[in-house]
């Protein structure tokens, strides 16, 4: 990993993420206004959810098949095929939208195709990191990543929300692809540098044999197990507030885009605060205890969110603000663990199952979430989920070993990466 990262792929990977950010910020724009346009369409948590399904569940499938094609083929070929499948498609949708054809299982389907693409996309763009950044810079680049995505995902959803005031969505839809084209000149121009895997010429030709290669790499890293049963469980709880947040401020507080997009702004200004503070300090100690610490604020601001009364947005964005403060300290400390241990020719393998795994039982949620909030409410439902989250991170803290995983430990690193290595590619 070190050998291939260097002061001039850095440069490249500085370039190529620029890019990124644009296209970044034209998906966002397209989601907020497709997620409002089908809450006020249909006025029902039930479509919301359904979208939300089938976001999560063609991820789930897709991405493990993404991350062994990202270990084994050419990754700008990927991203590049993925991104421009993603701006047809929305090209598509922009012509049934100027033809008055498209409807809200239109969008709904819409909403799955697109993410398919994502799924390729993602894994592949995160393979390219640690083999284009240096090792020492990792921690920081983790950490300056969520910086600039918080400041784009608050940029996007207030156009979002103000060019609806102003335009038709068939145009609006226009922002996509414009921006897909602005980050793909980056993209081409660059050089991103290939992995060599060393394996027998047979096995390198076996899909199964290397997505099995990536399932027994996550088991010789200790606590990663358990880890990932955490995230699919927090998931599983959040997954309601990621599905009817739109809902829950256009019909249980009587609010309007402009509102939901002051509520993001709230939540994404807690992310940016986060993603400084992990740019700024070098090094964490005690990262277990961190993450563990950050997700029981998370789960609070979750709490405080669902008990805002109705027309509390400022309760509201205080809860956003708790929740999006501890996400970029989570992920950061957690990425850069695997980008450390983990050899460049496994990247793609581990994160997408890491990923996929993590997201498993999210569709399950989603599903659940609209009829459960149609019986619960939804600011009920959202207190629930907060307060299983809080027991559940305790739960684990208190009954498992990885409150004694120690990734500060030099030692430890090594062997882990030892036991690593010594899986037969």
């Amino acid at each position: 990993m070190e050998e291939l990262a260097n002061k001039s792929s850095f440069r490249s990977y500085m370039y190529f993420w620029s890019g990124q950010l644009f296209s970044l910020f034209g998906s966002m724009v397209v989601y907020f206004v497709i997620i409002w346009w089908v809450t006020e369409e249909t006025q029902s948590p039930i479509y919301l959810a359904i979208g939300s399904f089938f976001f999560i569940i063609c991820q789930v499938i897709f991405m493990p098949i993404a991350g062994v094609l990202a270990d084994r083929l050419n990754k700008k070929v990927i991203i590049v095929v993925a991104d421009s499948l993603q701006a047809v498609t929305t090209l598509l949708l922009l012509v049934l939208f100027q033809m008055n054809l498209a409807n809200v299982w239109t969008v709904l389907i819409f909403i799955g195709i697109r993410s398919i693409f994502q799924a390729f996309h993602l894994p592949t763009v995160n393979s390219i990191i640690p083999a284009m950044v240096p090792k020492d810079k990792l921690s920081r680049i983790n950490g300056i990543n969520f910086l600039f995505t918080g400041v784009v995902q608050i940029i996007a959803p207030l156009i979002g929300a103000t060019l609806m005031i102003i335009m038709s969505i068939s145009t609006i839809l226009w922002v996509d692809v414009i921006t897909f084209f602005i980050a793909l000149i980056p993209l081409v121009l660059i050089k991103i540098p290939s992995v060599e895997n060393h394996g027998d010429d047979a096995e390198k030709k076996s899909f199964f044999r290397e997505f099995k290669l990536g399932f027994q790499t996550i088991k010789v890293i200790p606590g990663l197990v358990t880890i990932i049963f955490l995230s699919m469980l927090l998931n599983f709880l959040i997954r309601p507030f990621d599905t009817l947040m739109p809902y829950y401020i256009n019909v249980f507080h009587g609010g309007s885009a402009s509102d939901l997009a002051i509520v993001l702004v709230f939540f994404q200004g807690g992310m940016i605060c986060g993603a400084i503070l992990t740019s700024i300090k070098k090094t964490w100690n005690s990262k277990m205890k961190v993450i563990f610490g950050c997700i029981s604020i998370l789960m609070m601001g979750y709490g405080i969110m669902a008990l805002a009364p109705p027309g509390g947005y400022l309760v509201i964005g205080i809860g956003g603000v708790a929740m999006g403060l501890t996400l970029p300290i989570i992920n950061a400390l957690y990425q850069t663990f695997i980008q450390t241990v983990v050899p460049a020719d496994k990247m793609g393998r581990i994160t997408s199952i890491d990923n996929s795994l993590s997201m498993s039982i999210s569709p399950i949620a989603t599903l659940l979430s609209g009829p459960l909030a149609e019986i619960f409410g939804v600011g009920n439902l959202f207190l629930y989920c907060a307060i299983l989250g809080m027991i559940v991170t305790l739960l684990i803290w208190s009954f498992t070993d990885i409150k004694n995983v120690d990734y500060d430990s030099k030692g430890e690193l090594e062997m882990i990466t030892g036991n690593i290595n010594s899986i037969k590619n």
